[in-house]
């Protein structure tokens, strides 16, 4: 997969680039990360990438015609990090990861001349109801959010038990020492009992989904195990 990021700050992505699993899939030549710099494309001696918004008011609006011609030497889905896009979301990120190319313009400034998301943009994402300086920061956060995701990055079992993945929040997770403080670790997970072990995760994911994010249930198919353990867990509470 090839991540093209048009930006007005390529050194943001330094450290991006350079750590974790990041950085072994681009070793491994699983992902290709390609950070363009706006300014390449802008004309004049100051490579001017703003300018003042026509109507007036605050602040300054990129100009379409560097971004147009960095957008017609990239290729893929275009997508614009947007506090007025669709939220980010695991199954997105999932369907992201399937195409073989995607261009991510980070915005900054008011935002980017319109023309531009009307005639180029493809898919508009925002991280939530805020607003940022600028969308380099959500364009790593959308990128890493594909990339754990493409085959072989890291093992399928892994982000198969991630939060939001089949529509539950993850179980909790214990590491050695079985004791720590007084705290214990919960007795099923040291039982070797791999049918427990996995009822009992299933459990605690439906449990903390019912707790803290209910509205992830409402229209959720569950199967006969899952319908067993909701009931257990509302009979626990009355």
């Amino acid at each position: 997969m090839k991540i093209n990021i048009l930006t007005l700050f390529p050194e943001f992505f330094n450290s991006f680039k350079d750590h974790s699993i990041v950085r072994r899939a681009v070793e491994r030549e699983q992902v290709e990360i390609n950070i363009v710099n706006i300014r390449d494309f802008a004309e004049g001696k100051h490579k001017q990438c703003d300018d003042i918004p026509f109507g007036g008011g605050a602040g300054m609006v990129m100009k379409p015609e560097p971004l147009l011609k960095a957008l017609n030497e990239n290729k893929g889905k275009v997508i614009y990090t947007s506090p007025q896009g669709v939220k980010l979301s695991q199954k997105l990120a999932c369907e992201l990861a399937q195409e073989q190319e995607i261009t991510i313009i980070a915005g900054h400034y008011e935002g980017i001349d319109e023309r531009v998301i009307d005639s180029k943009v493809d898919l508009e994402i925002s991280l939530g109801d805020f607003v940022l300086t600028g969308g380099e920061l959500p364009a790593m956060v959308i990128s890493d959010s594909i990339i754990r995701l493409i085959p072989g990055v890291i093992k399928k079992e892994s982000y198969e038990n991630d939060s939001f993945y089949n529509g539950l929040l993850d179980y909790p997770h214990y590491t050695r020492p079985a004791e720590f403080e007084g705290l214990k670790v919960p007795d099923v997970l040291m039982s070797g009992h791999h049918k427990n072990i996995h009822e009992w995760r299933l459990k605690q994911s439906i449990k903390r989904t019912l707790e803290r994010r209910p509205e992830l249930l409402k229209d959720r198919e569950f199967s006969k195990l899952e319908k067993k353990i909701l009931k257990e867990i509302k009979e626990e509470q009355n």
